[in-house]
């Protein structure tokens, strides 16, 4: 029977049309590279497959170079210290040289010596007989059976002693046999190496010869070879397919029998930091068998834990790994980049911070909450800033900030908040809770009404001024509840709790942090309706728990891992339903903070907004660059320099002191001026708050009343 084949110089129609449509997928849009997510394309008719197309770039070749010359440096080393072993290319080349030796020597000597002895036993044998004949008094019958025997032995030890001569006859003949067979091959590349290219080749050939009996003797006497010992990644800086094969069955994630299936190739990744690989688990062995097993994976690989990061792949049992050459988050952290943004839209995502591939992590906080915690020290407080910095640059946002610490992490923010407590004041953070729930959410909610849906939206604030956003943060709660009596307790965990719930559908973004992680910091109650969880190093499992949820440190997300050096780096989840990710926020040093809230001022105070002890009615009145405007600004200067005794600010002043008020500031004004441009009153309660004096004059709410008639300003 005979099979048609196709030769191989003929097109095969149904390759040509799968490369053609290759080509065609290739270059549609959802596949084409982009410059933060390198594309892994095969190339089918190249001689790289499965190489990912950065490795060919200029960036790629510096990567691999980077890599290659540590990975040059270490195996240097290794061969170093490898030469005081067994496995060293000394012990190699002898165990090679005596390995020949016995070859040559061969097997006959046992043949040889099985005749000698054989020679020997004879010998004795006819020593024995001989012995028995020479007895005189022996009777002749038996002599002669006696002599018999002796003849037999030395007939026995003649042909003992041929078979000796021809063993060892043979035996040499062989081991000379084989002696010039290795001979020739070290001499016949020898001679031809000297006599076609002279010294060189001579060299050549000797090393030839050397390295050839190194090959020999590379297993050792206990038929080890060193590929056999224990080769892992933090000795090599390459991961392998069998490599990983190894690590999890040293870890005890599958069987001695059962292997990984590698979905993507080991590959270096397109920054040169880390080696990252998809693999599916063999059937049967679940996903969350080798997440737990991350210590027990990195001491197999031979790097620290917190150079290893698993994560779940888009279906059960598949997994996806990523080993980082060192330890990651360790350097200068990333410059923020709230740092180069005029202002912000909080209705978008904003940058939070840096993954572990160097990508950039944004969130958008609409209708979401969050919990950020940590130890002290672990950055919780710069972790806060991402957020609060971004919403300050958003010119129609409110903000609302309480630190139960009574620490200064806000004390800048005073400014441009339009509610604060920096003193940990229980009471304060009431009256603040209180505004909020009953000014801010039944405006926000009548808002919502009137535009005739249940929230508020992005599309309403495009179109209705009125439409913002707010920001709640309260740092360490349990300072406040420490502070607090029982009463006032319950009733700030049950607004907050009442504006967790409701606010988020109204604009309000509320944000919880601590230092001490624990049912104490964050009522349980409020801390399971918060979303977006933070959790920087933790001292135990359980407060890493407490922030991400309960069972996420046993799956490998543990805070607890963290170094002290990986300052800002906390287990990111990013909403409901989000795998948790490592990642470190962006850091802004108290310049930046300063220079990104001055900003957040300017934009505030061109938009109106505000808060009215940020920016005086006062200094607004100037601002407007009017006469009339600058003598009300005066006038309430006046007002605000006249107290009482008690600290209290007089409402009504004479005319004669106003005058003289603005005199001074230079607007010399008659009483008649005065009077056209404020109506006088001689109302009689207010005249009595000027110690008794009869004077006529005015009161503050007129001057307000004409600052609001004439400008459209007021507190």
């Amino acid at each position: 029977m005979s099979i048609e084949t196709t030769p191989a110089s003929t097109p095969d129609p149904e390759w040509e049309r799968f490369v053609a449509g290759f080509a065609d997928k290739a270059d549609s849009p959802l596949l084409q590279k982009t410059p933060d997510v390198p594309v892994n394309r095969p190339d089918l008719l190249g001689d790289m497959p499965l190489t990912p197309e950065w490795a060919r770039t200029s960036t790629g070749w510096r990567a691999r170079a980077a890599v290659g010359k540590v990975n040059s440096v270490r195996a240097f080393r290794r061969w170093v210290r490898r030469q005081g072993g067994e496995h060293g290319h000394g012990a190699q080349l002898f165990r090679g040289m005596r390995r020949t030796f016995l070859w040559i020597q061969g097997t006959e000597g046992v043949q040889v010596a099985t005749a000698r002895r054989e020679v020997q036993q004879a010998q004795a044998d006819y020593k024995t007989a001989k012995w028995g004949h020479d007895k005189r008094l022996i009777p002749g019958p038996e002599k002669n059976k006696r002599r018999v025997a002796m003849e037999k032995a030395f007939a026995g030890s003649v042909t003992a002693m041929g078979k000796y001569t021809s063993a060892q006859k043979d035996a040499r003949t062989r081991r000379m046999a084989r002696g010039a067979l290795a001979a020739a091959a070290v001499a016949v590349p020898e001679g031809a190496g000297i006599y076609l290219i002279g010294g060189t080749g001579g060299v050549i050939a000797t090393g030839s010869a050397l390295l050839a009996l190194a090959l020999i003797g590379r297993r050792t006497m206990g038929g080890e070879l060193y590929d056999d010992h224990d080769v892992k990644f933090g000795d090599t800086l390459k991961l392998t397919d069998s490599m990983l094969n190894k690590v999890y069955r040293d870890a005890k994630v599958i069987g001695a029998d059962e292997v990984v299936e590698l979905l993507t190739p080991c590959t270096l990744t397109a920054d040169g930091k880390a080696w990252e690989v998809t693999l599916d688990l063999p059937s049967g062995t679940p996903l969350k068998k080798a997440l737990t097993a991350k210590t027990g994976v990195a001491s197999a690989l031979g790097v620290k834990v917190q150079q290893l990061h698993q994560a779940p792949g888009d279906r059960e049992g598949r997994l996806q790994m990523r080993v980082s050459l060192h330890l990651p988050f360790t350097g200068k952290p990333t410059p923020g980049p709230l740092l180069a943004v005029d202002c912000v839209n909080l209705w978008l995502a904003i940058p939070m911070g840096v993954n572990l591939r160097g990508q950039g992590v944004s969130t958008s906080w609409v209708e979401r909450s969050g919990l950020f915690g940590g130890e002290p020290g672990a950055g919780k407080s710069a972790a806060a800033n991402d957020l609060l910095l971004a919403a300050a640059l958003d010119p129609t946002l409110a903000l609302y900030l309480c630190d139960g610490k009574a620490g200064a992490d806000i004390t800048p923010f005073e400014q441009i908040a339009a509610m604060y407590d920096t003193d940990g004041d229980p009471e304060r953070l009431l009256e603040i809770l209180e505004h909020i729930w009953t000014v801010e959410i039944p405006r926000r909610r009548a808002l919502a009404k009137e535009h005739g849906s249940r929230k508020l939206t992005a599309e309403m604030a495009a179109k209705d001024p009125r439409v913002n956003l707010a920001v709640l943060l309260v740092d360490e709660w349990s300072s406040y509840g420490a502070a607090a009596d029982r009463k006032v307790r319950e009733e700030l965990e049950r607004l907050l709790r009442l504006i967790v719930q409701q606010g988020r559908a109204l604009g309000i973004i509320t944000l919880c942090a601590t230092q001490k992680p624990d049912a104490d910091s964050v009522p349980s109650g409020i801390r399971d309706i918060l979303s977006i969880r933070w959790a920087m190093r933790c001292l135990t499992p359980q407060a890493s728990d407490t922030i991400l949820g309960q069972g996420y440190a046993a799956a490998g997300h543990n805070a607890q891992d963290i170094l002290k050096s990986q300052r800002g780096v906390g287990i990111y989840m990013d909403g409901e339903g989000a795998e948790p990710e490592l990642t470190r926020g962006y850091y802004y040093d108290d310049d930046e903070v300063n220079l990104i809230l001055g900003r957040a001022f300017e934009l505030r105070a061109r938009a109106g907004t505000l808060p009215a002890r940020a920016v005086s009615l006062a200094d607004q009145l100037r601002a407007l660059d009017d006469g009339d405007a600058w003598v009300l600004a005066v006038l309430l200067d006046a007002f605000d320099a006249h107290a009482g005794d008690d600290g209290a600010r007089f409402e009504w002043l004479p005319g004669a002191v106003l005058i003289e008020a603005l005199t001074t500031a230079g607007f010399p004004l008659s009483a008649d001026s005065l009077g056209r441009l404020v109506v006088r009153t001689n109302d009689e309660k207010a005249k009595r708050m000027w110690d008794g004096n009869r004077a006529a004059g005015y009161p503050r709410s007129r001057v307000l009343a004409t600052v609001r008639d004439r400008f459209g300003l007021g507190e």
